[in-house]
């Protein structure tokens, strides 16, 4: 009787352990952040962190500048031809030089904030990226106007 509770009780701690080894691996899995491989292109390519820029709500005539990231997931050299707001509005600026690969590049935007009012415009890159010669990104966002200037002043009792 002694032998089978002694071996009813190591086989429990046995399973309990490897239980608890296996949540501690999973844990340890869940720790670590995947990571997303970028696909390669024979060619030059390009892909965006985020092809879209969200202002948010933003102050008139608050900092207007912001940056679209990408990397060049080719095998050879990228090279930014042009890049076009789609009004007069939104200024955007291209990397000069060719983008090697496996590199980053940065397209800046400058969005003008002294227009009231939510806006959604957009940047088209003409570049040599094999499948995606011409890519369009977007900026969006809402132009606070300014407080009333009364509103401002404490009022006197």
């Amino acid at each position: 009787m002694k032998r089978i509770i002694l071996l009813a009780a190591i086989t429990v701690f046995g399973v309990a352990t490897s239980n608890a080894q296996t949540a501690k691996k999973t844990a340890k899995k869940a720790d670590t952040p995947a990571k997303v491989e970028t696909p390669k292109v024979d060619g030059a390519g390009m892909v965006f962190e985020n092809e879209t820029i969200d202002y948010g709500t933003i102050p008139h005539n608050a900092d207007g500048k912001r940056e679209f990231v990408f990397v060049n997931n080719g095998n050879k050299p990228l090279v930014i031809e042009s890049t076009q707001g789609s009004c007069g509005c939104t200024v955007p600026s291209k990397p000069e030089g060719a983008i090697a690969p496996g590199a980053k590049g940065v397209i800046g935007v400058k969005y003008a904030t002294d227009r009231v009012g939510p806006f959604t415009k957009t940047v088209t890159i003409k570049s040599n990226a094999v499948g995606q010669e011409t890519k369009v990104v977007t900026i969006k966002g809402t132009i606070l106007p300014d407080a009333p200037a009364d509103a401002a002043a404490p009022t006197k009792s």
